[in-house]
């Protein structure tokens, strides 16, 4: 009976505190601070506050200030009435109220999506973690709202489920054939079907009950129908600079020939339209270029040798498999700036996506789908902060993107101790960190570019008491003319004064080409951050079928030094001779903020 009683009175407690803790929940909470308006300004409010034993906290806006107490309790059920009265009979005060705690909620209360091919999306959440980070953005409500991407491709298809309700006609256009319609052209082999997979990575909708989501899949999406026709230089500088007011992010899973031979880049029309976009585009913060980095991995290719991802106006987007390793279609080069995941080898999970014919595929591959995944972290990091520029996103890049547990070779620590890869860049993307470091980021200064020519008889001072001194380096290019017999034989190193080694060029056994480089501009990211000044040392090596060098150069950026040449010395007189190097110019350009 005992045992009864004490069980019902704890019941009646429990109840009793429960009901309580609902009062105290419904009830408002007063705290110590009021909002009181005063006719006299500032001096007359710091008066007030001083006469009753407030700490004024400052003027809200027009006559209107902030009181705290700090003999009034923090929190409290019931208003300080007595306080309250005694502001009020002050003849300055026309109007005071203690302030309540007001209960605000994150309308982006963020739980999964639902769409069914979500749990597809390895590379957007994974159990180990291995994945870009994606969740973590949306759980901080950054979903892409307010940020318009364009793909330029073959087209997208607008009307796809998955797509529609993001469709953007001001980001579209067809300039293959001259008409405000993206729609792909339709075929038995369905080859047109690039552009729409790009476009549903960075903004496939969110539970809709269709395929899976984008990277941001509340921004706006558009496409630009350029690669379905013959693609000059006009219609390229036609859909780099579509609508550059409306448009953010421009995405390019395309360039020239991944043929391992190859040496072609923007003509003079797509040059300017690089150029008019990050000085005029988003109101002068600058168009945001993303670029797939190339697939020519089984051919040898250097992506340095592809002028659109190797400069410095594009940020360029390499690709690691499921298991963290290099793909085999992966070129490496110093200009990729971060990666994200992609395709691997058989066996091994692909991109999940929109697809041509209102389908869903999950089989999309190669740094194709890199770039659109990189896009769309981008457009979560502008919702985060819309102010960023196109330099500051790059920045963004550098210092968030994860090494993590990508496996390379060539992952070496720079000067200011930051890890990088020629196949990787600085790593995975992060979506989480790119945001969170994006709401309060201070923009960087107008960039500077300071030119040093190859034989200069001081040390390199990066302009040094010039208006385009550089002291903290972003990009870095060589801008070489050289000839040579047999182009793809040369591998081209620049060594920063901090001891960063940045491979310019890898040999390129396909390339047979006697032309040489004519002020090509070689770029590397790989000294972001670093002191320019110092001496910068840039080697040039004529490396031989069995991988041992014929003949090397070497220019010293930093003391008077010629052209070095070492005469070549086959090793058999049934080897080929080759010529050495012959350098007939070499800039260094520095790319920063003062």
């Amino acid at each position: 009976m005992d045992a009864r009683v004490a069980l019902l009175h704890l019941w009646t407690v429990l109840v009793l505190l429960k009901a309580e803790l609902k009062w105290i929940d419904a009830a408002e909470v007063y705290t110590n601070t009021w909002a009181v308006q005063i006719n006299g300004g500032p001096e007359e409010a710091d008066r007030i506050a001083r006469e009753h034993g407030f700490i004024n906290l400052g003027n809200v806006f027009g006559d209107y200030y902030h009181f705290r107490h700090h003999a009034v309790e923090k929190r409290a059920l019931s208003g300080h009435r007595g306080m309250h009265i005694r502001l009020q009979k002050e003849p300055q005060v026309l109007w005071t109220e203690q302030q309540v705690v007001r209960k605000r909620t994150k309308r982006d209360v963020y739980e999964d999506p639902t769409d069914p091919d979500f749990p597809k999306q390895w590379y957007l959440s994974s159990p180990t973690h291995q994945d870009l980070n994606t969740k973590v953005a949306w759980a901080q409500g950054y979903t892409g709202r307010g940020v318009v991407v364009t793909i330029l491709d073959d087209g997208i298809e607008k009307d796809h489920p998955d797509l529609i309700s993001n469709y953007d006609p001001e980001a579209s256009y067809d300039v293959n054939d001259g008409d405000a319609d993206p729609q792909p052209r339709y075929t038995q082999r369905n080859e047109n079907r690039h552009g729409t997979r790009c476009a549903g990575e960075v903004a496939a909708a969110a539970n809709n009950g269709v395929c899976g989501v984008g990277v941001a899949y509340n921004s706006k999406i558009g496409g630009v129908r350029m690669l379905d026709g013959e693609v000059t230089d006009v219609v390229e500088a036609h859909s780099l600079s579509l609508n550059p007011q409306h448009i953010h992010i421009y995405s390019a899973s395309w360039g020239p020939e991944d043929d391992g031979k190859s040496l072609d880049g923007p003509a003079k029309l797509a040059k300017e339209a690089f150029l008019q976009g990050i000085t005029r585009g988003r109101n002068g913060l600058g168009s945001i270029f993303v670029w797939a980095s190339g697939n020519g991995g089984r051919e040898q290719d250097s992506c340095n040798c592809d002028g659109y991802t190797n400069s410095i106006y594009t940020l360029s987007i390499s690709s690691t498999t499921q298991s963290g390793n290099v793909p085999w279609y992966s070129e490496p080069c110093s200009s990729t700036l971060a990666s994200t995941f992609s395709s691997g080898n058989p066996g091994e999970k692909q991109i999940v996506t929109t697809d041509l014919r209102q389908k869903c595929t999950d089989s999309h591959t190669g740094t194709s789908a890199s770039a659109p995944l990189a896009a769309g972290i981008i457009a979560l990091a502008l919702e985060a902060n819309m102010n960023l520029t196109w330099r500051d996103m790059q920045h963004l890049v550098v210092r968030t993107s994860q090494p993590g547990h990508l496996s390379a070779g060539d992952w070496k620590t720079n000067g200011v101790g930051r890890r990088v890869s020629h196949s990787y860049g600085y790593g995975l993307l992060d979506a989480g960190a790119m945001v969170a470091l994006a709401q309060n980021w201070t923009t960087v200064g107008p960039q500077h570019q300071c030119v040093h020519t190859m034989l200069v008889d001081k040390s390199v001072d990066a302009c040094w008491g010039r208006p385009e001194h550089v002291s903290s380096v972003e990009h870095v290019q060589a801008r070489l003319t050289l000839s040579h017999n047999q182009r793809g034989k040369l591998a081209i190193h620049l060594i920063s004064p901090l001891g960063t080694r940045s491979t310019l060029l890898f040999p390129r056994p396909n390339d047979f080409s006697s032309e040489g480089f004519n002020d090509w501009a070689f770029m590397t990211t790989h000294s972001w951050d670093e002191d320019p000044q110092g001496e910068w040392t840039l080697e040039i090596e004529n490396v031989a079928a069995n991988g041992r060098d014929y003949a090397s150069s070497s220019v010293v950026f930093g003391r008077l030094k010629s052209l070095v040449s070492f005469p070549p010395t086959p090793i058999s007189s049934s080897q080929p001779v080759h010529t050495v190097p012959s350098m007939r110019s070499a800039k260094l350009i520095f790319s920063s903020t003062s």
